[in-house]
């Protein structure tokens, strides 16, 4: 049994890799060239930052993670409710989407998700900025040079009850699983792309779209508006909800926390809400 779960650890860590890898490699030529022509914040190339290491051991880390906590949720999940305890039956019942959610056509299935993820995932991120869940949230923000890279960089309590519990949620609820295999890769390219030092705001479509400038907002101080723009992918959620924030002809500048206790490994992150 100890070796079987060794070895399902390492095919997981291989599946990571071979996924993970490829995107960083295209991200990396992208974005040094974009940051190159229009940077939001001139300066310091990505590969200087300041906590480079410990970004690409979050890019391991958090897919395996979430791998294993999808599972997790989704078995407890269809026990409680459904009563399936098998795993070949589980593996049936959702194959293929299940009740009204399930028979739609797939590209409306994608549309639904993507905008009831993203007003779950706002509220969602709106309640780790507050209280008790803030040390946990605090980890994502506490990148003083914010760069495509560091959209990795979570505590595994914020994937578990975020992107991942919602994840589960959807499927849950009938999402046929097909529908990840298109949006998995899109969601990791989106947040690449809302992290990456560019200028862009995405001119009429700012008050639509999150774009680099409206999410590094999100990541500057608080007295300097940190604590607005709380959407993943549509900026109207945070027009709709009075957070939205991006003056005209201002770009933010300073990133991080107010905390000067943040440890710079990941593992020392990841004990560091547990001991504050």
């Amino acid at each position: 049994m100890h070796w079987q779960a060794l070895t399902g650890l390492i095919d997981s860590l291989v599946y990571t890799l071979g996924f993970t890898v490829p995107y960083l490699a295209g991200a990396a030529i992208v974005f040094t060239a974009l940051s190159r022509i229009s940077p939001c914040n001139a300066g310091r190339p990505w590969w200087h930052k300041r906590g480079l290491v410990t970004d690409l051991a979050y890019w391991v880390f958090i897919p395996v993670l979430a791998r294993y906590a999808r599972i997790g949720f989704t078995v407890l999940f269809t026990i409680a409710l459904l009563g399936i305890t098998s795993a070949g039956a589980i593996a049936d019942f959702y194959a293929h989407g299940h009740g009204p959610l399930g028979a739609l056509p797939l590209w409306l299935q994608i549309a639904l998700y993507l905008l009831v993820s993203d007003v779950l995932l706002y509220w969602i991120h709106r309640a780790f900025h507050g209280g008790a869940l803030w040390r946990f949230h605090a980890v994502h923000h506490s990148s003083q040079d914010l760069e495509w890279i560091s959209a990795a960089r979570f505590h595994p309590i914020n994937i578990i009850f975020g992107t991942t519990l919602v994840d589960v949620l959807m499927l849950v609820a009938g999402i046929k699983p097909e529908v990840f295999f298109f949006l998995i890769p899109f969601t990791t390219l989106s947040s690449v792309f809302v992290h990456a030092n560019l200028d862009w705001t995405l001119g009429p479509f700012k008050y639509v779209l999150v774009s680099p400038v409206f999410h590094r907002w999100h990541h500057t101080l608080p007295d300097e508006s940190g604590a607005r723009n709380f959407a993943t992918n549509f900026a109207f959620l945070d027009l709709l909800f009075g957070t939205f924030h991006m003056p005209e002809g201002k770009l933010p500048e300073h990133y991080g926390i107010v905390e000067k206790d943040m440890p710079g490994s990941l593992g020392m992150q990841v004990l560091y809400p547990l001991m504050h």
